[in-house]
């Protein structure tokens, strides 16, 4: 009976919808394709692509376009980013909570990469093939959006 309480009754009033943060997938034309510029997480060194939440006073592209400039040193020409996709992970906050978090992810070609930037202390950064991305990364959906990588990029250059 207890279970039955929990599991129809307290645990989905508990269940918290999914937060939403923004990411920026940079990327340049390389030898023998796309290349996605990686960077380590600050904490774990996990390689991550730039992301974060929502910014006040900035919509999810021109926040895209600051994570990409404060954790990589990302400059682009690009006005407006193209959204490609969203992947979903539990985000660990401060106390350990881990919380579902949506990631929106836009593209960002890369026109500049600076050698001085916010986070340059903090990160490492590093130019990888989608496939190499794909299997350097923790989230599974993540890693398939790295792999349709070209794919995407194609699509949105059609639009």
């Amino acid at each position: 009976m207890l279970a039955r309480l929990w599991k129809s009754y307290i645990a989905p009033m508990l269940r918290r919808p999914p937060r939403v943060q923004i990411a920026a997938l940079c990327h340049r034309t390389g030898e023998t394709g796309p290349e996605v510029l990686m960077i380590t997480s600050r904490e774990t060194k996990r390689w991550i692509i730039p992301k974060g939440w929502p910014m006040h006073g900035t919509d999810a592209a021109g926040t895209a376009l600051q994570e990409a400039w404060e954790e990589a040193g990302v400059k682009s020409e690009a006005e407006r980013p193209a959204r490609i996709g969203r992947y979903r992970y539990d985000k660990v906050l401060d106390g350990g909570l881990p919380v579902a978090t949506d990631v929106d992810v836009y593209a960002i070609s890369v026109e500049k990469l600076l050698d001085s930037f916010p986070e340059m202390d903090e990160r490492e950064r590093h130019w990888m093939t989608p496939e190499e991305a794909a299997e350097r990364v923790d989230e599974e959906e993540l890693s398939e959006l790295l792999r349709d990588l070209p794919a995407l990029l194609a699509d949105t250059a059609r639009r």
